[in-house]
């Protein structure tokens, strides 16, 4: 009973999922205008660090949840949702990082009309992830649990559009591009991207299954 006094009864997980979106969101946008302004050198670098800085933002609220998780003796949601949740979220940011840094490692020439809709795609599932996250904290409330629901679906169905996408950006790359080099080159960045609204879906999975068991 000492012991358990000792340790906070309820951690403030909720902020900082919040936070931890904002800086998802922050990466995305990011990364969008990277590839809005790649032809020119200094802003593309410039977005570059700043994808860098939101990534790194992240890892550091990452890391206090699961501190957090270790020293608070009663947690909002079961610790496992909590765990499992946050990690879902740093893995967005982390591919979202990895996508920016494939380019540059790549030296891809030019940005395709397809890395511009994928990176859409990404940036809007990353915002209705936020929205839904925001959400987390007052699901208990049966119009906010709903809404929550419809969120996540959004990002299902934005998704199902990135795989669409990606599946015919394969198919044109594989046709159209003689230069084999820009073949592996693009393909793997539309891979990554894809895979970005993959990660998405797997947290607003998670987020349901929270929704549905705390509403």
């Amino acid at each position: 009973m000492f012991f358990a006094k000792l340790l906070p009864k309820e951690g403030n997980f909720f902020e900082l999922f919040n936070q931890h979106a904002d800086r998802i969101v922050d990466a995305a946008r990011a990364f969008s205008n990277l590839v809005a302004n790649y032809n020119d050198a200094h802003l593309r670098d410039k977005y570059y660090q700043d994808v860098d800085n939101a990534e790194r933002a992240a890892d550091r609220v990452t890391q206090e949840v699961n501190r957090l998780i270790h020293t608070t003796f009663i947690t909002p949601i079961d610790r496992e949702q909590i765990h499992t949740l946050i990690n879902l979220m740093d893995d967005v940011a982390d591919l979202i990082q990895d996508s920016a840094e494939t380019m540059a490692l790549y030296d891809v020439r030019a940005m395709t009309p397809e890395i511009t809709r994928l990176t859409d795609l990404s940036v809007k599932c990353c915002e209705r992830v936020r929205e839904a996250v925001k959400m987390l904290a007052k699901v208990a409330d049966p119009a906010v649990a709903e809404a929550a629901l419809k969120t996540c679906e959004e990002i299902d169905r934005l998704e199902s559009d990135a795989d669409r996408v990606m599946r015919s950006a394969m198919s044109k790359l594989f046709r159209e591009e003689p230069d084999v080099r820009e073949v592996i080159k693009l393909k793997a960045i539309y891979e990554l991207l894809e895979t970005i609204t993959d990660k998405c879906e797997d947290v607003a999975n998670q987020i349901e299954g929270i929704v549905l068991e705390n509403s």
